[in-house]
C-alpha cells in the first residue's frame, strides 16, 4: 500500500517488515521467517522498518516511533510471556496483538508526556483488514486520526495542525474527528447525526463533514472562524442540526468542518414580559424555551410560536425562515436584532444593537457588552437594514437573536373542516384568501392532504399491500376509514370567548357551503393519535414529536422537502397540485403535501418519502425534486427553501435580467469571505475560489418514467 505525502511517495505494506509468519514475505526475507510472532522482538523490528519508511509523514510521528522503539528494548526481557497472555486473554490474533503493543506503548509514552499520539488512520494503512475497532475507546486517539473526507485542498498536515489548535480553543472534548472506521449512524430526530444527512438521498459519505467542533461561547466562535479564514478550511455551521427534509447537519462541501453551535451555548439569555420578547443562543430550541417559560412561571403571559417539530433551534428556524402556525407564524418577521460573526471573526449587533448601552464597563469584549434597552424592540435601527444577508446564507454566524412571544391571547380555540373531494381544492383554497386577507383566519392556517394525515396514524403497509402509488379509490376509502376529508383543513381562533365566537361563524359560514365539508373542534375526535389534537397543542405554541410519524409511510423512511410558493388562488394552488401530483405518482411515490397560508402567499410543502437504504428510490427521489423545480419554474413558481443537494438548480431558477441577483450575492460574498471559509455553496452561493462548475450536481440523474422515450434511451 502506498500513501503520498508532499509529492513523496511512502510505501508502508514493505514486505520486510508486516506479518512475518506470512509464506511469501518469508520467503522475501529470511530474518523475519526466523522471528517468533509471540515475542516482543517483532514489535522492534517492526517498529524499526517502519520508522525507515515514515519519515516522510512528519517529525512527530518519526519521534513518537523512535520512543517506542526504546521502550520496547528496554522492556523486552519477560516481554513475550505479556504478549502470550494478551492473545489468550483477548481471543486476538497474533496481527492484532502487534498492532495492540505498538500503539499502547506510543500512547502510553505520549500521555506521561502530554502530546499527541499515533494517528489511528496510520493503523488502518499498516495492518490493512485489520479487526480491531480502531476509536478512542480502545486507546486510539479519534481527534489524530485523518477524517473520511479531508477539506478541498487541504493536505492531512495542515489539518491535523488545524484539528490541533481547534482543540487548544474550544477542549479536546469539543472537538471530534469524522473517522473514516466508524460507520455514519444516522440516529433519530432528537439524537441526531452531526456530520452526514440522516436522510441522505445520495450515499451517506458524499455530504459528510471531516470534523466537528463546537464552541463554548462567541469569542470561542470567533477564534474558530478565524483558524478556518488562516488555513483556509470551510466550515459548515449549523445550531441543533435538525433541518431534517432540507440535509440537516450536512455540509454542502465534503469534508467541511461543522461547527455545532447548540451544544454549548444553548442559554435563553433574556425574557421580558413588558417587551414580549426573548433573547436566546443557537442551542435554545423550541422545547427548551417553552420548558423555561412553564418552569418561570411566564407561560401564563408568554406563548413561544413552534414549527412541526419542537426539536429544532430557535435561531436555526429563524434564518432558515422556516413558519410556524400561530399569528406569529412566520419566523424571521418576528425576529428582532442579531449579533452576528462574520467571516473575518468579526462580531457585529444589528439593528438598535449597533447603538452601545450606557453605563458598560470599559474594557468587556464586545459579546459581553450589555445590549441597548430597544435592541428586541425595533428591527431596523438607522441605515441599510442588513439582518437579511444573514438568513439562508453564507456570510455569517448568528450567535444570539431576539424573537417576539406573543402574549396570552385570552383564549384560544382549535379546529378542522374535512372536504371530501380531490377536486374541493380550488373552491377552499378561494375561500380562504378573503379570510386571510381580512386576519379573520387570524393565524397561519394549513391544508392538508389525506394521504399526510394518513401517514401520521399509519404506514403505507397498514392500508395496503401494493408497493405503487395509491389509486384515487384507495384514497377515498383510507379517508372513510379515518373519517377525514380529500383535504382537512386546520386552524386556530384566539382571543376572550365573544371574539372567538364570532371568528369561528365566519370561518363556518364561508367553509361550510362547500358541499360535504364537515367542522370539528378537538373534543370531537376520539381516536388515537388525532391529528387535530396534535395541531391544538401545536396552534397554541405547545412543542411536540408527534407529527414525523408520516416519515415512517415506506420502511428506512427518508424524506425531501420540496416547497414551491405560490398565490392564494385556488387555480393557481389546483394547478401546483396537479402538477407536483403527477410527477410524484409517474416517479413511483404516493403524493404527501400541504398548503401553508402565508399572509399573501402558499407554501406549498410536498413530502417525498422514500427508502433511504434502497439507491434505486433515492435516485428516483432526486430525479422527482429536479424535474419538479423545471416544472414549477416553467409556471413562474420558485421553491422558498431547499435541500443541499438542489440548492445550485433553484438559485439558478431565479435569474431575472442576467442573474443579477446571484452576481449582487457574489459579489457580497467576495467581499465579506475572500477567502470563501464560511459555507460555502449553500444556497447556490459559491465564492470565487471555487469552480462554481465542477461543484453542481444533477447531471448524474440519469433516471426516467417507465413507458416514456427517455426511459428507453436511458436503458439503451
Amino acid at each position: 500500500m502506498e500513501i503520498i505525502r508532499g509529492g513523496m511517495t511512502v510505501e508502508l505494506m514493505h514486505p520486510d517488515f508486516m506479518n512475518p509468519n506470512d509464506a511469501e514475505s518469508s520467503s522475501r526475507n529470511g530474518k523475519a521467517a526466523q522471528m517468533n510472532i509471540n515475542g516482543p522482538e517483532c514489535i522492534i523490528l517492526s517498529l524499526k522498518r517502519i520508522i525507515s519508511h515514515v519519515r516522510y509523514m512528519g517529525k512527530r510521528l518519526y519521534i513518537l516511533l523512535q520512543v517506542a522503539v526504546d521502550h520496547e528494548e528496554k522492556g523486552s526481557r519477560g516481554g513475550a510471556e505479556g504478549w502470550e497472555d494478551t492473545s489468550k486473554t483477548k481471543g486476538w490474533s497474533p496481527k492484532v496483538v502487534l498492532a495492540h503493543h505498538l500503539v499502547g506503548h506510543i500512547e502510553s509514552w505520549a500521555a506521561k508526556n502530554n502530546t499527541e499520539t499515533l494517528p489511528a488512520r496510520l493503523l488502518a494503512f499498516l495492518f490493512p483488514g485489520l479487526d480491531y475497532p480502531l476509536t478512542s475507546s480502545h486507546g486510539f486517539c479519534h481527534n489524530d486520526s485523518l477524517p473520511r473526507r479531508l477539506p478541498p485542498n487541504v493536505t492531512p498536515e495542515a489539518f491535523q495542525a488545524f484539528i490541533s489548535r481547534a482543540q487548544s480553543i474550544v477542549g479536546a472534548e469539543n472537538v471530534t474527528v469524522v473517522d473514516p472506521q466508524n460507520p455514519l449512524e444516522d440516529g433519530t430526530y432528537m439524537d441526531n447525526c452531526k456530520a452526514h444527512d440522516m436522510h441522505s438521498v445520495y450515499e451517506r459519505d458524499y455530504f459528510v463533514a471531516s470534523a466537528v467542533v463546537a464552541p463554548r461561547g462567541v469569542s470561542e466562535v470567533q477564534a474558530i472562524v478565524k483558524l478556518a479564514d488562516e488555513f483556509i478550511v470551510p466550515v459548515w455551521p449549523f445550531s441543533a442540526g435538525r433541518n431534517v427534509g432540507y440535509g440537516g447537519t450536512a455540509p454542502r462541501v465534503p469534508g467541511s468542518v461543522g461547527i455545532e453551535l447548540g451544544k454549548n451555548m444553548n442559554k435563553v439569555l433574556e425574557v421580558s414580559v413588558e417587551g414580549a420578547y426573548a433573547l436566546v443562543e443557537p442551542g435554545v430550541t423550541y422545547f427548551s424555551l417553552y420548558d423555561y417559560l412553564v418552569k418561570t412561571g411566564l407561560r401564563e403571559h408568554l406563548w413561544i410560536d413552534v414549527p412541526d417539530l419542537g426539536g429544532g433551534s430557535i435561531i436555526g428556524n429563524a434564518v432558515e425562515r422556516g413558519v410556524g402556525y400561530t399569528p406569529y407564524g412566520d419566523h424571521f418577521m418576528m425576529h428582532c436584532g442579531m449579533e452576528v460573526v462574520l467571516p473575518n471573526g468579526e462580531l457585529v449587533r444589528t439593528g438598535m444593537g449597533a447603538l452601545p448601552e450606557p453605563g458598560n464597563v470599559p474594557g468587556l469584549a464586545p459579546h459581553e457588552q450589555k445590549p441597548n434597552k430597544t435592541w428586541q424592540l425595533f428591527n431596523y435601527g438607522f441605515g441599510p437594514y442588513n439582518d437579511g444577508i444573514f438568513t439562508q446564507s453564507n456570510l455569517g454566524i448568528v450567535v444570539k437573536m431576539g424573537i417576539w412571544l406573543m402574549p396570552n391571547p385570552g383564549g384560544y380555540q382549535a379546529y378542522m373542516i374535512t372536504f371530501p373531494r380531490d377536486d374541493d381544492l380550488s373552491a377552499i383554497v378561494d375561500k380562504i384568501r378573503p379570510l386571510r386577507l381580512q386576519m379573520i383566519l387570524q393565524n397561519t392556517p394549513t391544508l392538508r392532504h389525506i394521504l399526510l394525515d394518513a401517514a401520521v396514524y399509519n404506514p403505507k403497509s397498514h392500508y395496503t399491500d401494493k408497493n405503487t402509488p395509491l389509486s384515487e379509490a384507495e384514497m377515498d376509502e383510507i379517508a372513510a376509514k379515518l373519517n377525514l376529508g380529500r383535504w382537512n383543513f386546520y386552524g386556530a381562533v384566539y382571543g376572550p370567548e365573544p371574539i372567538r365566537a364570532v371568528l369561528l361563524e365566519a370561518i363556518k359560514a364561508a367553509f361550510l357551503t362547500i358541499s360535504g365539508s364537515k367542522f370539528y373542534l378537538p373534543e370531537d375526535r376520539t381516536e388515537e393519535n388525532s391529528i387535530l389534537r396534535i395541531r391544538s397543542d401545536t396552534l397554541q405554541g405547545i412543542p411536540s414529536l408527534d407529527e414525523p410519524r408520516w416519515v415512517d409511510w415506506l420502511p428506512n423512511g427518508g424524506h425531501l422537502f420540496f416547497s414551491p410558493i405560490a398565490k392564494i388562488s385556488g387555480a393557481d394552488a389546483a394547478l401546483q397540485y396537479e402538477v407536483t401530483k403527477r410527477r410524484c405518482q409517474e416517479t413511483g411515490f404516493d403524493f404527501i403535501g400541504t398548503f401553508i397560508v402565508g399572509m399573501r402567499d402558499l407554501h406549498h410543502i410536498v413530502c417525498i418519502v422514500f427508502d433511504r437504504e434502497d439507491p434505486e428510490q433515492r435516485l428516483r427521489a432526486r430525479w422527482l425534486m429536479r424535474t419538479m423545480i423545471k416544472d414549477c419554474a416553467a409556471h413562474g413558481w420558485g421553491e422558498y427553501r431547499t435541500h443541499l443537494a438542489l440548492m445550485d438548480q433553484i438559485a439558478n431558477t431565479y435569474n431575472f435580467n442576467d442573474n443579477a441577483l446571484m452576481k449582487l450575492n457574489e459579489t457580497i460574498k467576495n467581499a465579506l469571505d475572500p477567502n470563501g471559509i464560511m459555507a460555502p455553496g449553500k444556497n447556490g452561493v459559491w465564492p470565487a475560489g471555487y469552480d462554481k462548475e465542477q461543484w453542481v450536481l444533477g447531471g448524474e440523474e440519469e433516471w426516467a418514467p417507465p413507458g416514456t422515450q427517455a426511459a428507453a434511451a436511458t436503458k439503451d
